[in-house]
């Protein structure tokens, strides 16, 4: 039974909270990783973008409410989604023509891209808190859990809660479909293959007919639409507060650097990597050790290694880790 305890606190304090974080990692990680395998270079407005996109979402979910319109048990925000991915993409890819395709008819260094991004990152930053504030704003509607603690104990009798949130749930499911979508866009369809071949070699696209304006627009609004929903289904699973999506830099950044820049798999992957050595370093030990170990050798303490307020210092020593010893990353992509 002890052993049973254990197991339920683990997965529901550390499975299934890193699982979900990983997922939106994940796909704030892939469109890093877009950015820099075909735009080639460091966005650093990358996490403001989730936050535009989230509070755009807000605000279409605030009038769809007002109207009457919801899912049932799964979040208004779903149905407003998409208007806010239309509206991010606009953005983007008004921005770029804005900024970014000036560098590039200069053909100007990398450095020079990741100058101007952190411009726009200022911009952007102030845009939407002047839009929404500083305050924590939840708008996470429907059924709140799929499974709740005092039901599961009822139905065990173990000792240990387990709880499953519907936006946990709905995370993961709908970050499975937008990365299987990806994947078969940018492998079956001859828009993916040409931006393939644009982020393979430049030159050669073009001397093959691709169409390298086209290929910047649908690489915007495919970013637009993996930050959109990375950002609202962490303000769905957390509440929504724009510093924290600007404190999401830091992880996604390093998610797309552990898996391997530019390769979109290691994204996901590292994204993962990412979350569970967060949530492991700032979970705390001591119910599990207690649990497990003889009563003479149970801890005293927390038998925390961090404080959950320092959980991003996990993603800047991962970082530095891996561009001290293995700068490609798990999945050999390009070297920062």
């Amino acid at each position: 039974m002890d052993f049973l305890n254990a197991l339920v606190n683990i997965t529901n304090l550390l499975i299934i909270p890193a699982t979900t974080y990983g997922a939106q990692l994940a796909l704030g990680a892939l469109g890093v990783t877009l950015i820099y395998s075909i735009l080639r270079f460091s966005n650093f407005a990358h996490g403001d973008t989730m936050a535009f996109g989230t509070i755009v979402t807000i605000g279409i979910t605030s009038v769809f409410q007002s109207w009457g319109i919801s899912l049932g048990p799964l979040p208004t925000a779903l149905l407003a989604l998409p208007f806010a991915v239309v509206v991010t993409a606009a953005l983007l890819v008004g921005t770029d023509f804005a900024v970014y395709r000036f560098y590039r008819a200069k053909r100007a260094v990398p450095i020079i891209f990741v100058m101007a991004s952190l411009g726009v990152m200022l911009m952007m930053n102030g845009f939407v808190r002047f839009l929404a504030g500083v305050k924590n704003i939840s708008f996470a509607d429907g059924e709140r859990f799929i499974i709740k603690a005092r039901d599961f104990k009822e139905m065990t009798g173990l000792a240990e809660p387990l709880g499953l949130r519907t936006t946990q749930v709905l995370t993961v499911v709908v970050a499975v479909i937008i990365v299987a979508w990806l994947f078969w866009f940018l492998n079956k369809t001859r828009t993916g293959k040409s931006m393939r071949a644009f982020s393979d070699n430049e030159d050669l696209a073009l001397l093959s007919g691709i169409n390298p304006n086209r290929v910047v627009i649908v690489t915007w609004v495919i970013v637009a639409l993996l930050t959109t929903t990375a950002g609202v289904l962490y303000g769905l699973d957390k509440g929504y507060q724009p510093y924290v999506y600007f404190q999401l830099l830091l992880p996604t950044f390093a998610a797309a650097i552990v898996g391997g820049l530019g390769n979109p798999l290691g994204a996901i992957v590292g994204g993962f990597v990412v979350s569970f050595s967060e949530v492991m370093i700032t979970h705390v030990w001591k119910k599990v050790l207690t649990y497990l170990m003889p009563e003479n050798l149970e801890p005293s303490s927390l038998m925390q290694l961090m404080s959950t307020e320092y959980k991003f210092a996990v993603s800047f020593a991962i970082l530095v880790i891996v561009l001290l010893f293995k700068p490609t990353g798990l999945f050999k992509g390009q070297s920062v």
